[in-house]
Formats: structure tokens, C-alpha cells, sequence
């Protein structure tokens, strides 16, 4: 039988300062994600959007951690979703959205294995550790903490979702295209256990060897991987409509090689595509390769 896809859409902005990337699902769903996969021949579930309310409708709280309880309302009902979609056979396409997300969909997917005793990994493809805590972010964007709060980081309210800490152990986590990280952030990634691959390792070693060693680490003893592609990770030269760009990217090719070694792995059990901003895209430019990069990810191949 086909593989089966459930997406699931996650408009929200509240984890970010540029508004925006609210707009993602939509954008992603306007270049034509459902009618291409449905070409590879994967069984397609919409099932539209997660609620999510709006920044006009309140303040936003807490400066060291701004709408967080509107972001973990949404993430507990994403989480149930994804823990949902794995146990009926599907696996979950979570289409964000601002990067606060992934404490959702991950706190999902590991739920689902963590019920049959096993633990995954994670893939982190991304411009950005994303590993701040509250205390230690300099914007109180939510946006840049969810990969600290599912290694078990952060407050019992963000790292405690659906009853259990931590989701995935650092070991298992690789992070890759990193090239921004704050000063505070950094000393967490250090000390964590993670295992971190730079721009600079991309451009000495090569995307085919670090993408394999993360894999490697990632897939150690755990039951699958669950991969999160924030589309900054791609040079803004290519994806110019995201939520937080930043220079010295991978290039079109090596975001198409990632992928497409990700799909060889075979391990691969949720895929989360976030911060694509509408706003400041180029005629659907970043969404059109954001579809391409799924598509990869899922086994197409050029021949």
C-alpha cells in the first residue's frame, strides 16, 4: 500500500516578531503540495488547520516568553494530532507556522513511540539552535525555544506537554546548516549533548557526510526520526519569504541532497515545514520549493 500523508496545517505567528508566516500553510497548499504528492503516489489526508488565535485578540503576556499560553494551547492540540495521525497509520505533514510549533508536533510523535517503549531522533535543519529558554532569550520569541524545551529545557509548562519529559534525548538530536545562535544560547548547546553541524562543516565536509553522520546519530537506537525543516535553513538567494533570513545558506542543490538523504535513510516518521512568510516571498517562490523539498524527503528522486 501507498504511504499514507495526513498534513496538517498550523497558521500561527505568535512565536515570532515578524508577522507573517501565519500565511505558510496556505502558501504551501497554493503550490500544489496535496496534487504532488498524490503523483508519487502516496494516499493524501487534509485536514485543514490547527485553531490558533489571533495576536489582535490579547496582549502578549509574559516579555521573557510572549503568548506562550495561546502557542502551548495550540501546540497540545497539534501534539494530539500527530500522536493521532502515527497511530492510525499516518505519517504526519505539519505545515507551519512559526517554529514554536514543533513543541507540539514533536511532543506527538514522541508520545506515540514512547507508548511502545521506544524513544527517536531528530533532524534539525535550520539557520538557528532554537535553544533558548525563557530566561535566556534576548526577544522572548518563542519561536527560537522549542528544540530546548522537547530535550527537556525550559518551564514545567513548556517541557512537560502531554506528561512526560524529555521527548527526544540530545544524543539523538543533530542539528544542521546552523549559523546564528545567541550569546546564552550558545553555552546551552555546548553543554547539552547535541550534535551540531555549522555552515562551516557543510563547506568543509560536504552535505552527502554531514548529512550522514547526523542520520547516524539521529538513528541510534531509537525507532525513527522525526525531521523539522525550517526554511531558513535554504540561502535566502532561494527562499527569500522566511520568517528570520540569514546569509551564507545551503544552496537549492545541497537542501535537495538533505532531503533526498533523508528519504534513503528509511527512517524518516514525521516531517514539520515551518517559518515560510507570504509577505516578503517572491511569487510563491519559497513555498514552490518548500513542496519540492517535501517531495524529496518522501523518495522522489531525479531518475
Amino acid at each position: 500500500m501507498p504511504e499514507k500523508i495526513r498534513i496538517i496545517g498550523v497558521p500561527m505567528d505568535l512565536g515570532a516578531s515578524r508577522r507573517g508566516v501565519d500565511m505558510g500553510p496556505s502558501a504551501l497548499r497554493v503550490a500544489g503540495l496535496q496534487a504532488r504528492l498524490k503523483q508519487l503516489g502516496r494516499q493524501v489526508e487534509d485536514i485543514g488547520n490547527v485553531i490558533v488565535k489571533q495576536a489582535e485578540e490579547m496582549t502578549y503576556g509574559e516579555k521573557k516568553a510572549k503568548y506562550l499560553a495561546e502557542i502551548l494551547e495550540t501546540c497540545r492540540s497539534l501534539a494530539e494530532m500527530t500522536q493521532k495521525s502515527l497511530d492510525e497509520g499516518m505519517v504526519p505533514l505539519v505545515l507551519g507556522g512559526d517554529h514554536s510549533i514543533a513543541i507540539g508536533s514533536l511532543s506527538g510523535v514522541a508520545a506515540h513511540y514512547h507508548a511502545k517503549g521506544q524513544r527517536i531522533g531528530y533532524i534539525w535543519l535550520d539557520a538557528h539552535g532554537d535553544m533558548n529558554t525563557p530566561d535566556s532569550s534576548p526577544s522572548g520569541n518563542v519561536h527560537g525555544m522549542p528544540l530546548a524545551s522537547v530535550m527537556g529545557y525550559g518551564p514545567p509548562e513548556m517541557t512537560e506537554m502531554l506528561a512526560f519529559k524529555p521527548k527526544v534525548e540530545p544524543r539523538n538530536v543533530s542539528l544542521v546548516g546552523i549559523r546564528d545562535l545567541d550569546s546564552r544560547e550558545r553555552r546551552l548547546v555546548k553543554e547539552s549533548g547535541v550534535h551540531v553541524f555549522t555552515m562551516r562543516d557543510i563547506d568543509e565536509r560536504g552535505m552527502r557526510e554531514v548529512m550522514s553522520e547526523a542520520l547516524r546519530f539521529a538513528m541510534d537506537d531509537t525507532a525513527g526520526v522525526a525531521v523539522s525543516l525550517d526554511m531558513d535553513f535554504v540561502d535566502p538567494s532561494d527562499a527569500p519569504g522566511v520568517g528570520t533570513p540569514v546569509r551564507g545558506g545551503v544552496t537549492y542543490r545541497e537542501a535537495h541532497l538533505a532531503m533526498e538523504l533523508i528519504a534513503d535513510s528509511k527512517a524518516m516518521v514525521s516531517l514539520e515545514l515551518v517559518e515560510i512568510n507570504p509577505v516578503i516571498d517572491l511569487h510563491n517562490q519559497t513555498a514552490v520549493l518548500g513542496v519540492e523539498l517535501v517531495l524529496s524527503g518522501l523518495g522522489k528522486k531525479i531518475l
